[in-house]
């Protein structure tokens, strides 16, 4: 069991990272400067698009992570667990890829760069979809027989999630726009 409560927070951490890519565009320094001229979205409607695809995700995830950690602290054998965790990264995964459709289906932002910004949010939901799939199919493919060896394998799953999560994480400061930038402050789906 003491492996399975070393699980805990690397549950908390790698579950709520989806805080950063929803800081969008309203953290970091000016660096493309104001709107273009050219058509898409206005900044407002993407922002409201991008806000209202989050939220439920990160909500999903919170709920999984709070589920998932009750689960594992009660006594559970190695296939219970093993369950659990494969329920968690599997709707950690359906809710990724659902946000990741809604924000591929606002369109880009009328700024410029805005194919750049909208691209990058939608690879950095596709990035933490397929690590998370990963450590599905990783815990999915574990042998129970052994609680020591599975949980150690577990962790080390969750070691390697925690590597590609962190990789998938979208750089704001390289996307900071102004108009999006004020519009993230504006929207009351942002807040």
């Amino acid at each position: 069991m003491p492996l399975v409560r070393r699980l805990v927070p690397s549950l908390t951490v790698i579950m709520m990272v989806p805080a950063v890519l929803s800081a969008g565009c309203g953290s970091g320094s000016v660096k493309s400067g104001a709107a273009g001229t050219g058509s898409g979205v206005p900044p407002t409607a993407w922002a409201k698009s991008v806000c209202t695809a989050l939220s439920p995700w990160r909500a999903r995830l919170a709920s999984l992570t709070g589920s998932t950690q009750a689960q594992l602290t009660s006594t559970t054998t190695p296939a219970q667990a093993k369950q659990n965790l494969v329920d968690l990264l599997g709707g950690a995964e359906s809710a990724s890829e659902a946000a990741r459709q809604k924000i591929a289906d606002a369109g880009t932002p009328a700024v410029d760069k805005g194919g750049e910004i909208a691209a990058r949010f939608v690879a950095s939901l596709q990035a933490a979809r397929d690590a998370y799939a990963h450590a599905r199919s990783t815990v999915a493919g574990l042998d129970t027989g052994n609680a020591s060896t599975f949980y150690t394998a577990v962790a080390s799953a969750f070691d390697k999630l925690q590597h590609e999560y962190a990789a998938s994480a979208l750089d704001t400061d390289k996307l900071s726009s102004a108009p999006l930038r004020q519009a993230f402050n504006e929207v009351p789906e942002c807040r």
